[in-house]
C-alpha cells in the first residue's frame, strides 16, 4: 500500500504544480473515515481507496481526480456526507465523489430490467464527467485483483461475468488496454478456470515464459531497423491467455497457427518513420498475408494509432508487431488521460466530447424502453470495427457484421429511413450485404421507400434498429388510430368515404 508521502511524489512527477495539501488532506481523511473497516481479505479497508488512487497516479490523472479516488467510498461506508467532501475538498472533488457514489451500488448482472436501468445511470456519469468513469474501472481493477478472496463462488462468478461484459470494453472505449487485458484475463480465469489453465500451461510449454526468446527477436529487429538508420525502441511480450483463447474461437484455428502469440512494439520519432520501418521489416522478413492493418489513417474510436502486421522470424517464430511514434504510444498507454497531457482544456473531462459517448446519449433518446437501450448499446459499442467509405470518399467507422443500412443509418437518419438500393465498390448488392474493411458504399434513396420490419432482423448497429423499431411503432401507432376513428365514424360518413376511395362503388350498394 502506498504510503502518504509517496503518493504524493509519484502525482508530482508528473504534476509539480499539485496542490500538495489537498492530497495530504484528501489522505488522511479517508484513512480516519474507514477507521477499523477491513476487506474480505482482511486488510485494512482503507487499503483500497489506496490502490486504486495509485492505479490513476499511474494513468497521470490530476490532482483532483486522485483526491476523489481516495475519498470515493467515504460517503458509501462511512459516516462522511458529501456535504462534508465540498466543505472540505471543494466542488470538483464533491462532483466526482457524488459521481461514483451514485454507481456504488450498480449492478449488471442482475435481471434484464435493472442491468439495463444501471448501464443508463453509467452513460448519464460519464456523459458528465469522464474522470466518474475513470475511478469506477480502478475500482473496480482493484477489486478483480482480490477477487479471489470473496467466499462466495456464485457472487465471484457474477461479478467477473460483470467486469467481461461491461467493464472491459469500456476500458477499451477510454484507450485502456492494459487494464482492459486485466480485466479480460482475471474474468477468464474465474469463469473458465480449466481453459485459462490449458492455455496458460501452453504458453509455458514454448518456453515463452522466460524473457531470452523475446530479447532475441528484440535484438533482431533492432538491428534490422539500425542498418536503415532508423532509430527506435523495441518491445516484446506474450499475448494474455484470454486473447489466445478468444482468437482461437473466432478464428477456429488450433494454437499452433496463432500467429500473434509474440507481440512486439517499434516506437520510432516521426510518421514517416513508421511507413519506413513497415517497408524494412516486410523486406526483411517472411510476411504473413492478410494481417497488415493500417490505424493510422482509420484510427479506432478511442483514437488508438498504429500499424500493424504479422511476419515470420528467422527462427521460424510467427509475431504481430506494431509500429507507432512517441504520441501515439503514450495515447494506446494513457487512453483518454494522455489526450490531456498535451491540450490543457478546462472542458477536457466533459464527456460529450467525445463520439462514442454523444452516440449513447443519442440511442438513449430514441430508446425509451431501457432493456432495447442495453441490447443496442452492446451491439454498437462492444464489438470490433470495420472502415468503410462513402462515394466521396468520407470515412465511416462501424461495428463488424454490418450492412447497407446501417451505413445508411450512420449517415443520417432521413438516408436509412429511405435506403432503396445500394452500390458496393460501383456493383449493386442486396441491403443484407456483410461490409468488409474498405469498401465503398453509395446508398440510393426514394422518398416512397420506408423502413421494413425485415430490416430489424439483420441490422446490428444500435441506431439503426432503434430507428427502425420507433418508425414502425409510430406507423403502427398511427394505424391505430385510423381505425378506432373509423370505428366512431356515422355509417353512412363511413360509406360516403369508402365511395370516395374507390373501395366500394355505387353499383356494388344497389346490387347490396
Amino acid at each position: 500500500m502506498l504510503r502518504q508521502y509517496e503518493l504524493v511524489e509519484l502525482v508530482k512527477a508528473y504534476d509539480p504544480g499539485i496542490n500538495e495539501n489537498l492530497l495530504n488532506k484528501a489522505y488522511v481523511f479517508s484513512l480516519r473515515a474507514h477507521g477499523t473497516q477491513v476487506r474480505e481479505s482482511g486488510d485494512p479497508y482503507f487499503s483500497h481507496p489506496v490502490e486504486v488512487a495509485g492505479t490513476l497516479a499511474e494513468l497521470k490523472l490530476d490532482h483532483i481526480t486522485i483526491a476523489a479516488a481516495l475519498l470515493h467510498d467515504t460517503v458509501e461506508d462511512t459516516v462522511a456526507t458529501l456535504d462534508d467532501i465540498e466543505k472540505n475538498f471543494g466542488e470538483q472533488v464533491a462532483f466526482l465523489v457524488g459521481g461514483v457514489t451514485k454507481l456504488s451500488k450498480l449492478s449488471f448482472t442482475s435481471d434484464n430490467a435493472a442491468q439495463a436501468e444501471n448501464f443508463r445511470k453509467l452513460v448519464l456519469a460519464m456523459a458528465d464527467d469522464i474522470r466518474v468513469l475513470l475511478i469506477k474501472l480502478a475500482d473496480r481493477q482493484h477489486n478483480m485483483l482480490t477477487l479471489h478472496y470473496i467466499k462466495d463462488p456464485n457472487r465471484r462468478k457474477k461479478i467477473a461475468q460483470e467486469t467481461l461484459d461491461i467493464f472491459a470494453p469500456l476500458a477499451s472505449r477510454v484507450g485502456l488496454q492494459n487494464m482492459k487485458e486485466k480485466f479480460e484475463d482475471l474474468a477468464f480465469k474465474e469463469l473458465n478456470p480449466q481453459a485459462y489453465e490449458s492455455t496458460y500451461n501452453r504458453l509455458n510449454n514454448l518456453s515463452l515464459s522466460s524473457d531470452e526468446p523475446i530479447k532475441e527477436i528484440v535484438d533482431d529487429l533492432k538491428s534490422v531497423l539500425d542498418k536503415a538508420n532508423i532509430s527506435a525502441r523495441v518491445f516484446g511480450r506474450v499475448k494474455t491467455p484470454y486473447s489466445i483463447w478468444k482468437k482461437m474461437l473466432t478464428r477456429n484455428t488450433t494454437f499452433e497457427q496463432l500467429c500473434d502469440i509474440l507481440a512486439f512494439r517499434i516506437v520510432v520519432k516521426t510518421l514517416p518513420e513508421c511507413y519506413q520501418a513497415l517497408g524494412i521489416l516486410h523486406n526483411s522478413y517472411w510476411v504473413i498475408p492478410g494481417r497488415f492493418k493500417d490505424y493510422i489513417s482509420t484510427p479506432k474510436v478511442n483514437n488508438y494509432q498504429s500499424l500493424h502486421t504479422a511476419v515470420i522470424s528467422p527462427k521460424y517464430q510467427r509475431m504481430e508487431i506494431q509500429i507507432r511514434t512517441e504520441k501515439m504510444d503514450m495515447i494506446a498507454e494513457y487512453g483518454i488521460a494522455a489526450h490531456w497531457q498535451y491540450k490543457q482544456n478546462v472542458h477536457a473531462h466533459d464527456g460529450t466530447q467525445y463520439q462514442w459517448i454523444r452516440s449513447l446519449l443519442q440511442l438513449m433518446k430514441q430508446t425509451n424502453n431501457p432493456n432495447e437501450f442495453l441490447e443496442n448499446t452492446k451491439m454498437e459499442m462492444f464489438q470490433d470495427q470495420v472502415f468503410c467509405f462513402t462515394e466521396r470518399g468520407e470515412l465511416i467507422v462501424l461495428p463488424k457484421g454490418v450492412t447497407p443500412i446501417d451505413f445508411a443509418y450512420a449517415i443520417d437518419s432521413w438516408t436509412g429511413d429511405h435506403v432503396s438500393d445500394v452500390n458496393i465498390n460501383g456493383k449493386s448488392m442486396p441491403l443484407r450485404t456483410v461490409l468488409k474493411n474498405g469498401d465503398q458504399v453509395q446508398i440510393i434513396t426514394s422518398e416512397s421507400q420506408t423502413p421494413l420490419p425485415s430490416w430489424e432482423e439483420f441490422v446490428r448497429t444500435g441506431r439503426a434498429r432503434a430507428r427502425i423499431r420507433q418508425f414502425l411503432k409510430q406507423a403502427e401507432k398511427e394505424m391505430a388510430d385510423k381505425s378506432r376513428e373509423n370505428e366512431h365514424k356515422p355509417e353512412e360518413d363511413r360509406v360516403e368515404r369508402n365511395i370516395m376511395g374507390g373501395d366500394i362503388t355505387e353499383d356494388n350498394i344497389i346490387k347490396g
